[in-house]
C-alpha cells in the first residue's frame, strides 16, 4: 500500500503521535503527551515540532489524524476533542506551508480503520468497522473497499446516538466509568485481572452495554468484521462472553453467523491509517 515514504500523525486523547512509514514498515516513532490543551497556537506549534523530528528526506506526504470533525477538501479541523481550543484551525493550510507537501486530514477513527484494512485484520475484508474505545467512542467505516467519511467526516458517530439515560458513549468510553462505577477502567482491568468479582461484574455490565452499540453498528452498517482498538478494548477477556451473549438477541441470525469481532494487534493503528490518507485519497 505505501510504496512512498510517508508521515503519519496522530493526535489521541492524551498523545501526540508522528511515524515514518515506508513499504507498510514503521521507520520511526515520535511522541509526546499533548500540552496546555487550551493554547491554540501553543499546541499547533507542537505538532509543527513533533512532525519536524520525524522528518526525513523522501517523504512525500503528510497524513494526519484528529479526534475531530474535519474538512476533507480544505483540511480544516473543527472543535477537536481534547483540545479545547481548536474551534477551527486551517491544519492543512499550516502544515503544508510549513512543509512544503501534500498534506491529508481526516477523523482519527478513519485513520485507525485505515490502518486496520491495510496492515491488520481487515486485510482481506471488504466491509469492515472500526470501533476506538477508549476515553470516548468513535468509529471509522469501510464498505466494498472504501473509507466512508461522509459529507461532513461525521459517518460512524454512533457514540453520539441516545442510549438509556444519556447515550452509547456514556456507557462504552472509559471517560465515565468512575462516575458510573467509582473506578477508573486501568483499575477496574487490573482487578478483575485479580479475580475480583465485583470488577468481573463491571465489566460483565459493560459488555452487555458494548453488544447494544455493537447492534447499532449492525442494523446501520452490516460489516462482515468489526474490529476493537483503544485503552477499553484491552479489557476483552473480561466483557466478550457477556458481549457476545448479548448480541445473540440480534434480529438477523445470518449476520451474526457471517460476523467477526477482533481486537486490534496493531500498535499504531492510527498512524498507520494517517499515512495511508496519501495513496487512499487518489492523489
Amino acid at each position: 500500500m505505501t510504496k512512498n515514504k510517508m508521515l503519519g500523525f496522530d493526535i489521541g486523547g492524551t498523545n501526540l503521535r508522528a511515524g515514518v512509514i515506508e513499504n507498510g514498515s514503521v521507520l520511526s516513532i515520535y511522541h509526546e503527551p499533548i500540552g496546555d490543551q487550551f493554547d491554540e497556537q501553543g499546541t499547533i506549534n507542537q505538532v509543527i515540532k513533533l512532525i519536524s523530528l520525524a522528518m526525513s528526506p523522501g517523504i512525500v506526504s503528510i497524513g494526519v489524524g484528529v479526534p475531530s470533525v474535519v474538512d476533507l477538501k480544505t483540511g480544516v479541523v473543527y472543535d477537536t476533542v481534547n483540545i479545547p481550543s481548536w474551534k477551527e484551525v486551517p491544519l492543512k493550510d499550516i502544515l503544508e506551508e510549513k512543509f512544503g507537501i501534500p498534506v491529508l486530514i481526516n477523523n482519527d477513527a478513519n485513520c485507525f480503520v485505515l490502518g486496520e484494512k491495510y496492515f491488520g485484520s481487515g486485510k482481506n475484508v471488504s466491509n469492515l468497522t472500526g470501533l476506538i474505545l477508549g476515553t470516548g467512542v468513535g468509529a471509522g467505516l469501510i464498505m466494498n473497499n472504501k473509507l466512508v467519511p461522509g459529507h461532513n467526516c461525521g459517518a460512524g458517530e454512533f457514540g453520539m446516538v441516545s442510549y438509556l439515560e444519556h447515550n452509547y458513549e456514556y456507557y462504552c468510553g472509559g471517560g465515565n466509568f468512575e462516575v458510573l462505577y467509582g473506578n477508573s477502567a486501568v483499575e477496574l482491568s487490573g482487578l478483575a485481572g485479580a479475580g475480583n468479582p465485583e470488577a468481573l461484574r463491571i465489566w460483565n455490565t459493560y459488555g452487555k452495554h458494548l453488544a447494544e452499540l455493537i447492534k447499532l453498528v449492525l442494523y446501520t452498517a452490516d460489516p462482515q468484521s468489526i474490529v476493537l482498538g483503544g485503552s477499553l478494548s484491552q479489557a476483552y477477556p473480561f466483557f466478550k462472553e457477556s458481549m457476545l451473549q448479548s448480541l445473540q438477541t440480534f434480529a438477523f441470525r445470518n449476520t451474526l453467523k457471517n460476523l467477526s469481532i477482533h481486537v486490534s494487534e496493531l500498535e499504531y493503528a492510527g498512524v498507520l491509517g494517517a499515512a495511508c490518507l496519501y495513496n487512499d485519497s487518489g492523489i
